[in-house]
């Protein structure tokens, strides 16, 4: 049947949180699109009149697709090359979702999309949904088919494995400016010593080329370790330059509400390093390279003045 436009409204004021819910699920926002318009075209082959609560529809079918893509997901990912990382999002991207609490802050950070990969599919339909979303228990039952016993169990069970003891660290966008500054002023110093200083005991740093652009298979572990390759990643030489079509521009923001770096050449986003922030100082680097993970940041960036860069790097 056609949808009438009210059906179509009713659909497109919900589609920011559809898409956030399954960013957060897929960690991908190109794949959590697809998901959205997948679900918008079985709500126009539904008998929209039937549906007695269409948010509930909605999300129960959005959630539903995304367990689908994770189960296809996983096998994927055992034959991605490298480290796989979630699609960076920049400060103000509606997909991110709603921000007003710790736990939704928290939920969407970089840190730990990475670590809800740690997740069974279910386990991480019920975090999101409970701890982004604040659906009660009851609600993620019915949208995933479980008891409410389950739900709660699944929930428990999940926020478990996310913790990976350190507590996250929130801070203001001023302080966050000032450790990233601090970060580069070290790392292009040409001495370890400085960055050592900045980071944890068991830093770590990790790349995502996906095949297409250089980065090293095995995670950097340890603060020496750590900061003797930062040293090197900020060193100019040709080779670099190469590889990214230019000398980048470097940028201070936040993605994912995490402090970022974000080296941009010709306008073309080239690199999103997201930064995990604790009390004892800077405890990861996770770097997004890989290009088509880096498609929707270069158009979210086109679309905003972002002031002189910090410095050029390489």
């Amino acid at each position: 049947m056609a949808l009438t436009k009210s059906d179509v409204e009713r659909f497109e004021a919900f589609r920011p949180r559809l898409e956030a819910i399954a960013y957060r699920l897929l960690g991908s926002a190109s794949e959590a699109e697809d998901a959205v318009q997948e679900t918008f075209l079985r709500w126009q082959a539904t008998v929209v009149e039937r549906v007695e609560v269409p948010e509930a529809w909605l999300t129960k079918v959005l959630t539903n697709l995304c367990l689908n893509q994770l189960g296809s997901a996983r096998a994927r990912r055992e034959t991605y090359v490298g480290h796989w990382l979630p699609e960076p999002l920049l400060a103000g991207d509606p997909m991110l979702g709603p921000a007003d609490t710790a736990e939704q802050r928290e939920s969407v950070s970089y840190a730990v999309l990475t670590l809800m990969e740690r997740l069974s599919p279910n386990e991480r339909a019920v975090y999101v949904l409970r701890e982004a979303f604040d659906y009660p228990h009851r609600e993620i039952a019915a949208v995933l088919d479980i008891s409410e016993a389950a739900s709660q169990q699944i929930f428990h069970r999940a926020k478990k494995h996310v913790a990976d003891g350190r507590a996250r660290t929130e801070i203001d966008e001023a302080a966050a400016r000032r450790i990233v500054e601090e970060f580069l002023a070290a790392a292009t110093s040409g001495r370890t010593e400085p960055l050592v200083r900045l980071l944890t005991e068991d830093a770590i740093a990790i790349g995502d080329g996906g095949g297409k652009v250089p980065a090293r298979a095995k995670a950097f572990e340890g603060a020496v370790a750590v900061a003797t390759f930062m040293r090197g990643l900020f060193k100019p030489s040709k080779a670099k330059r190469a590889i990214a079509g230019g000398s980048p521009e470097v940028y201070v923001t936040t993605a994912n509400g995490d402090p970022a770096v974000v080296a941009v050449v010709d306008g073309r986003v080239v690199g999103v390093m997201c930064l995990e922030i604790t009390a004892e100082g800077i405890a990861a680097f996770r770097n997004q390279v890989n290009p088509d993970k880096l498609e929707r940041v270069t158009e979210q960036w086109a679309a905003a003045d972002h002031g002189e860069p910090l410095l050029n790097a390489f």
